[in-house]
């Protein structure tokens, strides 16, 4: 495909996807070794345009993302992709010859987007928020999943992840020198990734991808499937089947968990089945639990009310900008919202509302100017500038989730 512009929404249960929808789109949370904006992005052979979304995150502002939108800043012109942000397409040839007028795009019969010829109209607000109530016309097939639910993302991580290397940079398997090497599955490296001597990479199970000017610090364990994003830096510890964004510090205990990127748990501690936004710093042992006693399933917080997710291993679900203090315990299934510091040693509760300052004894709301303080501190460490596109995004959100404090 050619001459075509790409844009992804968020429809109304991508919105509820809590704690990370509140201070970002769907389509920028990692899943494998991407995005899935920029998993879109490879499959369609165009970058993104935009967002499409709802209130303040229209305000949503990256460095390294295209910007949030309304849906009536697209207009008519010119041929468009509109993607939902929760459709994972799988890498394939798409069709060389198109009907003329708009189509539908489906994964297993689902409609996730559409395509649309010159002056066919974006699809109203009531499209993108239910897009399966679009049933007439044309539709092509792609191959790939929608996700539903957040958790979804801790539970297809690994397979994606497998998927994935093969189509980036099949075939390389690298060998570094004093490096223990277990298993047949490739280790990757990108441009200027290095891996000291006594690092034990275990490919038995899935590929180890480490990403451009990654540094991974003896003594450590890498165990496969494993995605560690650019420029972040493993400081000891064992690391297995999880994705982790760019420019981290990871120490201590990570399992099949998601990382979104520029967070730091430079610490020991275990973090187990959890899926963690950006500009997080967990404090030194911080834990959570991804198994209940009584090994049942895992029920998690929504913004609609309590879900059983069906999952028997379900660990931590901690928004953009999260903290925790030393000793922070983290339940199984605990849902912690964007902006929040928890301190104060032991268990906190199992939905911790978004901007919230929560020690062991009292629960207050965190004062947006306050959060705004720290935030352009902490983003200044990592040389990204708190815009004011970003101030307003979180005063926004800060505003929405008044009522939950």
């Amino acid at each position: 495909m050619s001459g075509h512009s790409l844009y992804l929404f968020d429809d109304a249960r991508a919105r509820d996807w809590a704690p990370l929808s509140l201070t970002r789109p769907v389509g920028e949370i990692l899943l494998g070794c991407l995005t899935l904006r920029a998993r879109a992005e490879r499959v369609f052979s165009t970058p993104c345009q935009g967002h499409l979304v709802e209130g303040h995150v229209r305000h949503y502002r990256e460095h390294d993302a295209p910007p949030g939108m309304g849906a009536d800043e697209v207009g008519s012109q010119g041929l468009r992709i509109v993607l939902s942000s929760r459709a994972v397409l799988a890498f394939q040839d798409l069709p060389r010859q198109w009907e003329d007028g708009p189509v539908r795009l489906t994964i297993d019969g689902e409609t996730v987007g559409w395509r649309l010829p010159p002056g066919t109209p974006t699809p109203s607000r009531d499209h993108l928020s239910e897009p399966g109530g679009s049933v007439t016309g044309a539709a092509i097939a792609l191959r790939g999943s929608v996700l539903g639910d957040p958790w979804d993302l801790i539970a297809e991580n690994a397979h994606r992840i497998e998927t994935d290397a093969e189509h980036l940079r099949p075939g390389v398997d690298a060998h570094p020198a004093g490096v223990v090497r277990l298993g047949s599955h490739p280790l990757v490296l990108g441009d200027g990734a290095t891996v000291e001597p006594g690092v034990v990479v275990d490919s038995r199970t899935g590929p180890v991808v480490l990403d451009d000017d990654v540094v991974v610090q003896g003594p450590a364990r890498l165990v496969g499937p494993l995605f560690v994003g650019r420029g972040t830096t493993i400081l000891g510890g064992s690391v297995e089947r999880s994705s982790i964004g760019p420019v981290c510090k990871i120490r201590g205990e990570v399992s099949e968990s998601v990382i979104l990127g520029y967070s730091n748990k430079a610490h020991d501690g275990f973090l187990g089945h959890a899926l963690v936004g950006r500009w997080v710093n967990l404090g030194a042992m911080t834990t959570n639990s991804d198994l209940k006693n009584n090994y049942g399933t895992v029920r998690v917080w929504t913004p609609a009310g309590p879900r059983d997710t069906g999952l028997m291993k379900v660990g931590c679900f901690l928004g953009d900008h999260v903290r925790t203090g030393i000793g922070t315990l983290l339940n199984t299934g605990t849902v912690v919202g964007a902006g929040s510091n928890v301190f104060g040693s032991g268990s906190v509760p199992s939905m911790v509302a978004p901007f919230s300052w929560v020690s062991r004894d009292d629960t207050v709301p965190y004062r947006i100017e306050k959060f705004l303080e720290v935030a352009e501190r902490a983003m200044a460490r990592r040389d990204v500038d708190l815009t004011d596109e970003l101030r307003l995004l979180y005063e926004g959100a800060w505003a929405a989730t008044a009522e939950w404090r």
